[in-house]
């Protein structure tokens, strides 16, 4: 099989400040930007891959009720409804600049005990943002010379 991941969703809840915060602040270029019945669709990603992206969507769609929407928005600003996982080789410079433009900082650079380190942020919607560390070596070993994963354990 032949399959890639092409677009992952987040919604969003003022898309004005979304897209500030994914092209300004995570250098992410801007691919597609629709609006439609008073909603819009944002559709960003990393410019060097033109193949996976981030749409941010609409929080709520037609047809759910208001305590329904109201409970999508409320795990939103908690960060518990959507969260991407981002990766950079230079974690602490990445950790440096997000801070440094005011993002929501939900945790500092850590050495997590499941083996990655990362830090995590919130963007505009509250949706977590978390970025982990790309590491050689990690990148090598999780290969079995086929260009097939291993699972930690096969290692």
């Amino acid at each position: 099989m032949d399959i890639t991941i092409h677009a992952s969703f987040l919604p969003h809840t003022d898309p004005d400040a979304s897209l500030a915060f994914y092209r300004d602040t995570l250098g992410f270029e801007i691919r597609n930007d629709v609006g439609y019945g008073g909603m819009r669709w944002i559709t960003v990603g990393p410019a060097d891959q033109p193949d996976t992206s981030i749409v941010l969507h609409p929080p709520a769609i037609p047809g759910i009720t208001e305590d329904e929407r109201r409970t999508i928005l409320e795990l939103m600003a908690k960060g518990s409804y959507f969260g991407v996982n981002l990766a950079t080789a230079d974690l602490d410079s990445t950790f440096a600049k997000l801070e440094g433009s005011g993002a929501e900082v939900v945790q500092e650079p850590t050495e997590q005990p499941y083996g990655v380190r990362d830090c995590a942020f919130r963007d505009p919607a509250g949706n977590m943002i978390r970025i982990q560390e790309r590491r050689e070596e990690e990148s090598l070993i999780g290969r079995n010379g086929t260009g097939e994963s291993l699972h930690r354990s096969e290692r």
